[in-house]
């Protein structure tokens, strides 16, 4: 199995002892995003403010592995409460189009650095994203 680590200026760097995505083959795993400013590594404030936050920081790690949102075929969502489910949904419609990833939603009583959401995914690099022909 050979994998590399995806690296984007645009994300927050990595606070620990992990890589903002790995790819293996086609597929990409992307860490858990939280809304950190990538300019400041500061929380933005706000649940909605975050929400947005975490997809963009999202957005530019994929985009780093030259593919696109839309790639995105499993997302997991980490919310302190549940009641902000609602806001994710009307994100998650604006960042994606249909079919819209599989997904789940998990309360948790806490995240890193007083984060209110964190999302996760995993992302299938098309034919067109890895500069191939479809006939290849």
């Amino acid at each position: 199995m050979s994998k590399s680590a995806i690296h984007s200026l645009n994300a927050p760097a990595a606070i620990g002892t992990y890589s903002q995505a790995i790819r293996v083959g086609h597929t990409v795993y992307l860490a858990g995003q939280i809304g950190l400013d990538p300019s400041t590594m500061l929380l933005v404030e706000g649940i909605d403010a975050q929400i947005a936050r975490v997809f963009e920081n999202m957005r530019a790690v994929v985009e780093e592995t030259g593919g696109s949102l839309d790639e995105i075929v499993k997302v997991n969502v980490y919310l302190t409460d549940l009641a902000d489910f609602v806001k994710v949904n009307e994100a998650m419609a604006r960042y994606f189009e249909e079919p819209y990833p599989a997904r789940a939603v998990i309360g948790v009583a806490a995240l890193p650095r007083g984060a209110l959401v964190e999302v996760d995914a995993v992302m299938e690099l098309t034919s067109l994203s890895l500069g191939l022909d479809a006939r290849e």
